[in-house]
């Protein structure tokens, strides 16, 4: 259809009224429904339609199929959602803040760290989604697959990253259930508790609770909008010697920034002179330039790991990403993922793999760069008459870093953007040391950046601070 919504068959329709029917009781626990005949006359399908509608309607719970008997209304009917629990309204710790983005509870959600799902209106991708439907040959295996992934997508992988000056031998890039499923594996093979590793300050929450879960020292190094800090990299380095740095080179989470030239000649110097490993982190990728500055292309990923998803530019509950490196590496993490969870989805894979063959994905991505940079552009002017502290980012991303002027305090801030049903990021979250010194801040979600009852909310929040 034109409008992207997928038209309803006759088996939705038929679940949708008996499961209307149910949640205004019309039925009783145990009755007995009319007979798939009786039922296919009165609705005016076939007796196969009605069967699969009865069958749909069982697989919910809503009903109980006795052979040779009928359908029942079932006795046990599925869970109300539970209330909001205490945790949600605080959102003011990496948990707590990684959980209301899987439930979402709040109504405005600049503080959410995916693109929306409203994003999708339109795109020809929806109705892949919808309908589910993918070519498989004839001769597929219905398997485990490959623990490398699904071969044909590795490969078309391979050339997007030479596109990017990046060069991966055959057996130098694993698929993974996204870019954080590929940075445990990365923790769990060159890691061991006690080890130091850097992190960029601020950077991506999610990765700190898996670095502490490792039981690692974290230690961070100040982020701007070019990238992170050389001379405060250098400092650091002399000090603790890291097994690692951990770092997003562009369309950074949470400051939207991007690594420019001299910062990325420079940090790679910096690596090769003091031996390290750097895991870049490029989740964004597709929606940007291909001859943006990436570590991996400098040193042909002797000395880097670079990881990149699909997660961001397609769909959150869509898992599938990849980590690319030296064939040593990855080998050890391709067996790491055999033992820890045998393999990743090749359905998954194949139905990405199909998208990009066939141009889907290409033309979605055409849309969505349109709209990231509209959304961006237009969240940073509003944001800044407000008089937030902006940290322009030279290429327009999915994030915002603002910070707010004067004294505020964060969590006063999301308890009553809480109580308004407003989802906020505050700055301190973004940071691996709590105490470190710095302006109350917040990340924002460039596609919700002008909603107008978070303007309101921040609008008038900022008078009652600087009033008091």
């Amino acid at each position: 259809m034109s409008d992207g919504k997928r038209r309803l068959t006759r088996v939705d329709e038929i679940v949708e009224k008996v499961t209307l029917m149910l949640e205004a009781g019309a039925y009783k626990a145990f009755e007995r429904l009319p007979s798939v005949r009786h039922g296919a006359r009165a609705h005016g399908v076939s007796k196969n339609t009605m069967a699969e509608a009865y069958d749909r309607l069982v697989a919910r719970g809503l009903l109980e199929a006795r052979p040779g008997s009928g359908y029942y209304i079932s006795q046990v009917r599925p869970d109300t959602p539970a209330p909001s629990a205490p945790h949600v309204a605080a959102a003011v710790d990496g948990i707590s803040l990684l959980r209301e983005q899987l439930e979402k509870h709040y109504e405005v959600r600049p503080g959410d760290g995916r693109p929306p799902p409203f994003w999708m209106e339109g795109s020809e991708l929806r109705r892949h989604f919808a309908v589910a439907k993918v070519p498989y040959p004839e001769e597929i295996q219905f398997g485990y697959g490959s623990f490398w992934g699904f071969g044909p997508l590795r490969d078309r992988l391979r050339i997007q990253l030479l596109e990017r000056s990046i060069p991966v031998q055959p057996d130098g890039l694993l698929l993974t259930n996204g870019v954080n499923h590929g940075l445990d594996l990365i923790i769990r093979h060159l890691t061991e508790p006690g080890d130091t590793v850097f992190v960029d300050e601020p950077g991506y929450y999610p990765l700190f609770s898996k670095l502490t879960f490792a039981k690692l020292n974290i230690v961070g190094i100040r982020r701007d909008r070019d990238g992170p800090d050389l001379d405060d990299l250098a400092a650091k380095l002399a000090v603790h010697r890291p097994k690692m740095f951990f770092t997003q080179s562009h369309g950074h989470n949470p400051t939207g920034g991007s690594l420019s030239p001299s910062r990325s000649f420079g940090l790679m110097q910096l690596a090769e002179r003091w031996g390290i490993l750097l895991v870049e982190n490029d989740a964004l990728s597709d929606i940007l330039p291909s001859t943006l500055p990436r570590l991996a292309a400098l040193n042909e990923l002797s000395r880097v790991l670079y990881l990149g998803s699909f997660s961001k530019t397609l769909s959150a509950s869509l898992r599938c990403g990849y980590v690319a490196g030296s064939p040593e590496i990855i080998r050890r993490l391709a067996d790491i993922k055999m033992i820890t969870q045998v393999n990743s989805s090749e359905h998954v894979e194949r139905f990405v793999f199909n998208l990009i063959q066939a141009g889907h994905y290409l033309r979605h991505l055409r849309r969505l760069r349109g709209r990231v940079e509209e959304a961006y552009k237009a969240a940073f002017g509003c944001l800044e008459a407000l008089g937030l502290s902006l940290m322009e980012s030279s290429v327009p991303g999915f994030y915002l870093w603002a910070e707010f002027p004067g004294e505020i305090d964060e969590q006063e801030l999301c308890a009553e953007a809480s109580r308004a049903s407003i989802f906020i990021s505050p700055g301190s979250v973004f940071y691996p040391n709590r105490k470190t010194r710095r302006r109350a801040a917040m990340r924002v979600n460039a596609a919700y950046g002008t909603d107008p009852r978070f303007l309101g909310f921040l609008d008038d929040f900022l008078k009652r601070a600087g009033a008091g």
